[in-house]
C-alpha cells in the first residue's frame, strides 16, 4: 500500500492528480486503517472508488490453492467491472494476492500493465504478472533480469513520498514538532503496520536502560497491541500506528525496524540509520535481502541476536557512537535515489498515452 501511496502524493505534488482512481484492495482492517485518509490525501477534484477483491482471508496470509481457484474467476470479472466503469488508462501492481486478479483483468482488456518489485527478492506477483505487464520497475538491480534493464525491466529504486527529505542531521523542528527534546538521542521503533512481537519484547527489556541513558524513543507496537509496550519510563512513547512517519524519521538518530521494503524505502530516502531485525520465518527471507541492498547504512541483527546486542545499541546512542552514526547516515545518503516516484510518474503517463 505504501508505494501505491507515494506515488499518489508525487502526482498531487507535480500537479497531475488522476480524475479518477480504482484502488483494489484486501478487505484487512490494517488496509483500512492506512487507506483511511485517502481521499483527503488526494483532495478534491479525484473521485476515489475501493474495489474489495475477496482473494485472500481477512486475517491475512496466503490464500489456499482451493481458495484461489475458487475466488480468482470471479475477482478478475468484479476487477474488469470497475475497470471498465472507471475508464482506466493504466494499472500499476504493487505486488500482495490483489495483484493477481487486478492485473490479470488490466490484460484482458488490453490496459497497460505496470509492475513494481520493491524488494530485493522477487514476489510472486511478479512472478505471475511479469510476462504479461508492459513495464516492471524495481527497486534494486538483484530482482532485474539479467541484461533486461533496458527493456521491459527498469531499476528505478523504491518510490517514497516527497514529505521525506533527506537530512543530513536528525531536525530539530521535527522534535519540537513531535513533543522531544532537541538535544537528547532519538531511537525510532517501527515493527511494520501490524507491530512485531520480537521488537515489542525487546523494548519492555532495555527501556529502563534507555531511559536512564536520557535516549528518547518512539515506539510503534501495532493496532492491539499496547499491552506489549513498555513500562512507563521517561522518554518513553509508545503508539499503536505512526501516521507522522516523516516526521519521525527526521528527528530520529536511529532506526529500530522490520526489513519490510517500504519501511526501508523510507529510512534511506531521509537517510537515517537502522537496525534491521528481519521477520525470521519468512521462506525467501527477503527482509534481510532489503536490508542488506542498503549497505553499511543499516545493520542486520537476527531476532535471536536482538538481546545479546543491547549493549551495542547504547554505545551507539550514547555521545561514543556519534561518529559511526554520522558514517552510516553519510553512506546513505550516497546510496538510495531520492527520485524514483517522479520517474515512476513519468513511466506512468507514458503508458497511460498522456506523455
Amino acid at each position: 500500500m505504501v508505494p501505491g501511496l507515494a506515488l499518489l502524493d508525487e502526482l498531487v505534488e507535480q500537479g497531475q492528480m488522476p480524475e479518477h482512481l480504482v484502488w483494489f484492495q484486501s478487505g484487512r482492517p490494517v488496509e483500512l486503517s492506512v487507506l483511511a485518509q485517502l481521499e483527503q490525501r488526494l483532495g478534491e477534484g479525484c473521485t476515489v472508488e475501493r474495489v474489495t477483491l475477496e482473494l485472500e482471508p481477512l486475517g491475512g496470509g496466503a490464500p489456499s490453492p482451493a481458495r484461489t481457484l475458487r475466488r480468482l474467476v470471479p475477482e478478475v470479472l468484479r476487477a474488469r467491472r470497475a475497470l471498465r466503469r472507471a475508464g482506466s488508462q493504466v494499472v500499476v501492481g504493487l505486488g500482495g494476492f490483489t495483484s493477481a486478479p487486478a492485473g490479470l483483468a488490466a490484460r484482458s482488456l488490453g490496459i497497460p500493465l505496470a509492475l513494481l518489485e520493491i524488494n530485493a527478492a522477487p514476489g510472486r506477483a511478479t512472478r505471475l504478472l511479469g510476462p504479461l505487464a508492459k513495464e516492471v520497475w524495481h527497486a534494486v538491480e538483484a530482482t532485474c533480469p539479467e541484461g533486461r534493464a533496458a527493456g521491459r525491466h527498469r531499476v528505478t529504486g523504491a518510490p517514497v513520498s516527497p514529505r521525506f527529505a533527506r537530512a543530513a542531521t536528525p531536525s530539530r523542528a521535527a522534535r519540537e514538532a513531535l513533543g522531544l527534546a532537541p538535544g537528547a538521542p532519538v531511537l525510532a521503533v517501527l515493527g511494520g503496520s501490524q507491530g512485531a512481537g520480537g521488537l515489542n519484547a525487546f523494548l519492555r527489556a532495555i527501556t529502563p536502560r534507555l531511559s536512564a541513558a536520557g535516549v528518547q524513543v518512539v515506539h510503534q507496537v501495532g493496532p492491539g497491541r499496547l499491552d506489549e509496550s513498555a513500562d512507563d519510563s521517561r522518554g518513553y512513547t509508545a503508539k499503536e500506528y505512526i501516521e507522522d512517519v516523516p516526521a519521525l524519521l527526521a528527528a530520529a538518530d536511529l532506526v529500530l525496524c522490520r526489513g519490510g521494503a517500504s519501511t526501508l524505502a523510507e529510512v534511506g530516502a531521509v537517510g537515517v540509520p537502522s537496525w534491521v531485525v528481519p521477520y525470521p520465518h519468512h521462506a525467501d527471507q527477503h527482509q534481510a535481502h532489503n536490508a542488506r541492498a542498503l549497505g553499511d547504512g543499516t545493520r542486520v541483527v537476527p531476532e535471536d541476536q536482538l538481546e545479546a546486542s543491547g549493549e551495542e545499541l547504547l554505545h551507539l546512542l550514547s555521545a561514543d557512537g556519534a561518529a559511526q552514526l554520522a558514517r552510516m547516515r553519510a553512506h546513505l545518503g550516497s546510496q538510495v535515489p531520492a527520485d524514483a516516484a517522479r520517474t515512476q510518474c513519468e513511466r506512468l503517463r507514458r503508458l497511460a498515452g498522456l506523455a
